[in-house]
């Protein structure tokens, strides 16, 4: 029998991945492109419609609310149902579950890649989070979702980021991007700068120190924190197919007709 407030967690969780409208965010690249563009070990960020979505993005102050790690066909053996291009995200009603890049077409992504990582590095890093499918979170730390009701916090900008920690349970987890850096974590690779002694000195960085310090010692990541981190690649299928600007078609402007006057060209002022 489920804890009344297991109940109340899953309800509220549902209720919160519903879109907040019909509207969809298109892609800047088609669907075939994005598919094989994509390398195993990527990190896939999502524009989502949902209610938890608006607020994550409005937190962040970002584009991104969810992220997916991409595994290619590696669980082609245990799943062969999703085919061969496969992510594994953490969700909020789901827990941790793999599922098929078709279910992110026409969505709004960005690809993040990492670089330098050997190939037995991206196997560890594929097996940590496949260890994790299945997980399920505790939904009855409700503290973790009902700030999520309100549209935009009203909190000042220099603690937004920091609404993501409150409760810091297992659904705040599920929200944000912290399985995947934990297993980028895992094979010694950073997500977040370095900040050096030069920045330190920096007038007015204090709050950035500590809001990065914060994210790490909360181990709380969000998706935009791929998007900025200076060690992963941003890819972009178009541009990596071989975009040429000179095959573009572009649309001619229509010639005017005999009743209808050209502008007469700007005379300089004269003083």
């Amino acid at each position: 029998m489920f804890h009344p407030l297991h109940r109340l967690g899953r309800a509220l969780a549902r209720f919160l991945s519903k879109p907040r409208s019909t509207d969809m965010h298109f892609g800047t690249s088609g669907f075939d492109l994005l598919q094989i563009s994509l390398k195993r070990a990527d990190v896939l960020l999502v524009e989502g419609s949902s209610r938890i979505s608006s607020v994550i993005k409005y937190v962040t102050q970002s584009s991104w609310s969810h992220a997916a790690l991409y595994v290619g066909d590696a669980l082609s053996g245990t799943h062969p149902e999703l085919g061969a291009h496969v992510l594994i995200e953490a969700d909020v009603v789901e827990g941790v579950r793999a599922l098929p890049l078709e279910a992110y077409r026409g969505a709004h992504t960005r690809i993040c890649r990492p670089v330098g990582l050997r190939p037995g590095d991206i196997e560890h890093l594929i097996w940590h989070v496949e260890r994790r499918l299945g997980q399920r979170y505790d939904m009855r730390n409700v503290i973790d979702l009902l700030r999520y009701l309100l549209p935009v916090p009203p909190v000042p900008g220099r603690w937004r980021r920091r609404l993501l920690a409150l409760g810091s349970g297992d659904p705040t987890r599920a929200i944000c991007s912290s399985l995947i850096a934990e297993a980028f974590h895992t094979v010694r690779y950073p997500i977040l700068p370095v900040l050096d002694r030069d920045y330190r000195e920096l007038r007015g960085t204090h709050g950035a120190r500590k809001e990065i310090l914060h994210i790490r010692s909360s181990r709380l990541f969000a998706p935009r924190d791929f998007d900025i981190s200076p060690y992963f690649r941003i890819v972009k299928p178009m541009i990596e197919r071989g975009f040429d600007p000179h095959h573009l078609r572009w649309a001619m402007p229509t010639p005017p007709g005999p009743h209808q006057p050209t502008l007469p060209e700007k005379q300089p002022s004269v003083p």
